[in-house]
């Protein structure tokens, strides 16, 4: 390898190709430095000093910061890197409240698992007294900034991927904190509680928030009949938390594992995607027939639609008005079940289990209420369930298949397909070329992105186009419009931003419009059935 690209590292020489930092030079070499604040898909931000090496010549430094260049000499492993290693963690661990048999990451936490890897087993230093208050106004997240590290990492995911930015630093030196601006709680904000920020947390200081007593409560009353839907998105992630991967039968074990937690009925939330596909095809077909608004932006994401609402009211007549497969099903559920078991419906209890974190704010919004009684009662994510599966001592991958209970246990592919990205609008599509009278319409792609995919589908009433935005993380939003002849405005401003998958022209135009927004209640979101 010539001198002028390489370096070497821990005395082996090793090529320096396309890497930006000198620690991506290092993992290359097979060398897993310990890192806290440092992530590929965002910013460097260099606060956490753990990733430090030393350089010959220059002395410490850290590596996700450093350009890497031809000739240096690293050392990983040094007595004084690994000693300063050791004592970070010990003001990391002394920052604040990390109590870790009590705490809701406890098992996963970063911190918990670099204490053990670089053998630290005791903190020289004092932990701050001042206990700051918990928010707990997210119906989603509780956020606790005792346990904060100041990482980092929530305010630029929210900022950089999600394109949100509702938590950022505030106050100065030992008084630093993260926080939403003004102290103001996560739901006083424009929070879309889409639970990134305690996916990238790598401490407890934002978690979900749980609602695991709750249903346990609810199954332990003897007044009440506690029925759960599950969504088809969580199947192959309870199968992973138990080591069943390639597990065809994850769906049976989990209708068993639900069983023998004490739910009476088990459904499938694919049975009401099968009721969106065609609510939201027969919406797209009547406005395509009768001029309404279109494009028709489908998602069932309720982070998505309480982004339109807070930044973007001028597009919420362009939102499909059906419901989301969970809220339909829980609207189906409070009306039909409580005549079928000859109870009330107050106590009827629908669980959802679902893959995110922003279902459990969709479930408590007022217009998904009759006379104060919600249509879905509780939301439970995937940790959740799994946590409830360990906790009851079930083994999961030695339970028997079981089946889902009916009526609400049948389903179609297309409603399986939600589950993918870009699936919504594919079966909506379909469905609709169909009741515009091909039986089998021919889709085909006409444009491929990193991030946006196109189609087109030949239909008695011209064709119509659909496209498929998605971010690269799972996030995705469909839009439709049935184009005449030389009508191709839509294509040239729904461009795709690169940061965070929204259109280019919302992403130019983006604002706040909440304050004029809810001051009209003709545009406000309590007069919509919005999913």
């Amino acid at each position: 390898m010539p001198n002028e690209k390489t370096l070497t590292i821990d005395g082996f020489r090793v090529a320096i190709d396309a890497e930006t930092n000198l620690l991506q030079v290092i993992r290359k070499a097979h060398i897993e430095l310990p890192t806290f604040c440092y992530h590929s898909e965002l910013s460097v931000y260099g606060a956490c000093r753990l990733c430090m090496v030393e350089i010959e010549g220059r002395g410490l430094v850290t590596s996700c910061t450093t350009t890497p260049e031809p000739g240096m000499k690293v050392k990983t492993q040094t007595a004084e890197v690994r000693e300063l290693r050791k004592m970070n963690i010990e003001l990391l661990l002394a920052s604040g409240n990390h109590d870790c048999p009590t705490c809701g990451k406890s098992g996963s936490c970063k911190l918990q698992s670099l204490a053990e890897r670089l053998g630290v087993d005791k903190v020289r230093f004092t932990a701050p007294v001042e206990q700051k208050p918990l928010d707990f106004t997210s119906p989603s997240l509780v956020r606790d900034p005792n346990k904060c590290v100041l990482c980092g990492d929530c305010v630029r995911y929210c900022a950089e991927i999600q394109g949100i930015g509702v938590l950022d630093f505030t106050h100065r030196g030992s008084q630093s904190t993260v926080s939403p601006a003004f102290n103001k709680g996560l739901a006083e904000v424009d929070c879309v509680a889409c639970g990134q920020c305690a996916a990238v947390c790598p401490v407890g200081a934002i978690l979900v928030k749980t609602e695991v007593e709750r249903a346990y409560a609810a199954i332990q009353d003897p007044r009440k009949t506690v029925v759960v839907q599950v969504a088809p998105a969580i199947r192959a992630a309870i199968g992973e938390s138990f080591g069943a991967v390639n597990d065809t039968f994850t769906m049976g074990r989990i209708v068993s594992a639900l069983r023998r937690l004490g739910f009476d009925k088990v459904y499938d939330t694919s049975f009401s995607a099968d009721l969106t596909i065609w609510e939201e095809a027969t919406e797209f077909v009547n406005r395509k027939q009768n001029g309404g608004v279109l494009p028709l932006i489908t998602s069932c994401c309720p982070a998505w639609v309480k982004m339109a609402e807070h930044d973007f009211p001028e597009v919420l007549d362009n939102i499909s008005t059906c419901r989301s497969p969970q809220q339909m099903f829980g609207s189906l559920a409070k009306d039909v079940l409580p005549k079928e078991l000859g109870i009330a419906r107050e106590d009827l209890v629908v669980v959802s289990i679902m893959p995110c974190t922003a279902k459990k704010f969709e479930a408590a919004r007022d217009e998904f209420k009759v006379n104060g009684n919600p249509d879905v009662d509780l939301v439970l994510t995937t940790q959740e369930l799994a946590r409830m599966i360990q906790d009851a001592g079930i083994q999961f991958p030695e339970l028997p298949v079981d089946s889902l209970d009916q009526p609400f246990g049948t389903k179609t592919g297309a409603g399986v397909i939600f589950a993918n990205s870009g699936g919504v609008t594919e079966a909506v599509i379909r469905y609709a070329a169909g009741r515009l009278g091909e039986e089998h319409p021919v889709i085909e792609e006409v444009r491929a992105e990193k991030n946006r995919r196109e189609f087109t589908a030949s239909t008695p009433l011209g064709d119509i186009k659909m496209a498929v935005v998605q971010d690269g993380r799972g996030a995705r939003s469909g839009q439709g419009e049935g184009a005449s002849p030389g009508n191709q405005s839509w294509q040239k401003r729904c461009g795709v931003c690169g940061n965070h998958g929204l259109p280019r022209w919302m992403h130019r135009r983006r604002r706040s419009a909440c304050h004029a927004f809810r001051s009209d209640p003709a545009t406000s979101c309590s007069g919509h059935s919005r999913c």
